[in-house]
């Protein structure tokens, strides 16, 4: 299958995960995907992830979080991607806006890396 955008498709899938109450999404792996599962791993957005190699590119198996036991509310309020490959958004570093009044994250890529 031809993914146009990636990262996109990582936030559809697991989206789509939280909204229909999954405990675990499975997601072809890539090194910015991986990066992005760490991040939100690391923010603790999502319980843990482990990257499954296989003969093909390899998966991501991403245990989502959620408010309660019973799967009501998940800890992932809303996923958005600004910047697409059709249109790209471009900030000067003292234009970053806050996201959610300080209670979000915003993941940003520079020119460095």
């Amino acid at each position: 299958m031809n993914i146009n955008d990636p990262i996109a498709d990582l936030l559809t899938r697991i989206r789509n995960a939280q909204h229909a109450r999954q405990a675990i999404v499975q997601i072809p792996a890539s090194k910015v995907k991986i990066a992005i599962t760490h991040i939100l791993k690391q923010e603790g957005f999502v319980k843990a992830y482990k990257c499954v190699r296989d003969n093909k590119q390899g998966l991501i198996k991403i245990a989502l979080r959620y408010q309660e036991q019973d799967r009501k509310e998940g800890a992932i309020e809303s996923l958005q991607r600004v910047s697409r490959p059709g249109r790209r958004v471009y900030v000067r570093s003292d234009g970053l806006p806050t996201v959610r009044n300080g209670q979000g994250i915003a993941i940003l890529s520079t020119s460095k890396g």
